[in-house]
């Protein structure tokens, strides 16, 4: 790595990580939704600058791993004056995975010490589990989960003290609506709300590093063995969809911690597993029209019921 000026150009791979990021190691052994939040750096509580805060996500189309919600903070000065200029954060997807886990890794060893940052993990047990509530009507879509996540971040660290003057967010849903949205939780906030806000705001670009990395280590640590290749976690990835084939189990299909079982390549790859036991539930029989797990299951000779399920 060459450093010119002041500004750090990548004239080769950076190295691997050679710490963890903390946001993942909080994370890596958790059923359920984590949240990590940095310190505050102590030059935001003592500046007299504008703070502002971005919000991106990581992980929302994949079928395996975490959603990863991070924002990012800091003084409107700082960002002006030192990570526009000095360092290459742009949207992630526009970086290459060497780029954006050396970047990150910067924030949290300590060299950019004046950006704040948190991350919510958002497993696929609690993914899919608010998805596939009954009755129907009371499911927990994925755009109300993330709006809650982004809703409780921020005020996360509105709750140690950091004062935020504005507010950029990578839209989810209409921009529109959840500005409004936003702007009633928040009253004392200006709020942008965007498509592409990650590569128009550099604190939202920031934040798409740290929720990109955060969920690409978390993905890595759910490997069992060194030699196991799960691919991105993608539907449309062929690694992806070869590891849910080869380690489908004949009665759950896959771990909870893995595997969103709310997306329908899972459902369609349960439906294809001639060796699946098939389950019948309660709701089954009460005629509630339930989003049952047995629809996911082939038929099989012998059917498990809950009057026999202790007995075999």
């Amino acid at each position: 790595m060459d450093v010119t000026s002041d500004a750090v150009s990548y004239t080769q791979s950076p190295e691997p990580l050679d710490v963890l990021p903390p946001t993942a190691i909080e994370s890596k052994d958790s059923l359920h939704t984590r949240t990590f939040y940095s310190d505050v750096p102590q030059n935001i509580l003592k500046s007299n600058d504008s703070v502002i805060l971005g919000v991106d996500e990581a992980g929302r189309g994949p079928v395996i791993g975490p959603m990863v919600y991070g924002i990012s903070y800091c003084t409107r000065e700082y960002q002006d004056k030192v990570l526009k200029k000095r360092y290459a954060f742009d949207d992630s997807k526009k970086l290459t995975d060497p780029v954006r886990r050396d970047l990150f890794q910067r924030m949290y060893t300590g060299e950019i010490n004046q950006v704040g940052y948190a991350t919510t993990s958002i497993t696929p047990c609690d993914i899919s589990s608010g998805m596939l509530r009954f009755p129907p009507e009371k499911n927990y879509n994925l755009n109300e989960q993330a709006h809650d996540v982004t809703i409780a971040l921020i005020q996360g660290v509105i709750d140690r003290g950091v004062g935020i003057e504005h507010v950029y967010v990578d839209t989810v849903g209409p921009p529109a609506t959840y500005q409004k949205k936003l702007e009633s939780t928040f009253p004392n906030i200006k709020f942008t709300v965007a498509k592409k806000a990650d590569s128009l705001y550099c604190v939202v670009s920031v934040a798409s590093v740290v929720a990109k990395v955060t969920r690409d280590v978390l993905v890595e640590l759910l490997k069992t063995r060194d030699d196991e290749v799960i691919g991105s976690g993608y539907p449309s990835d062929g690694k992806t969809t070869a590891w849910l084939r080869s380690n489908k189990t004949e009665l759950f299909g896959w771990s909870s911690k893995m595997v969103r079982f709310s997306w329908q390549t899972a459902q369609t790859l349960l439906d294809k597993n001639p060796d699946a036991v098939s389950m019948e539930w309660e709701d089954d029989f009460l005629g509630k029209g339930s989003q049952s797990v047995s629809a996911m299951f082939a038929v099989p000779p012998k059917v498990i019921t809950l009057d026999n399920w202790y007995g075999e």
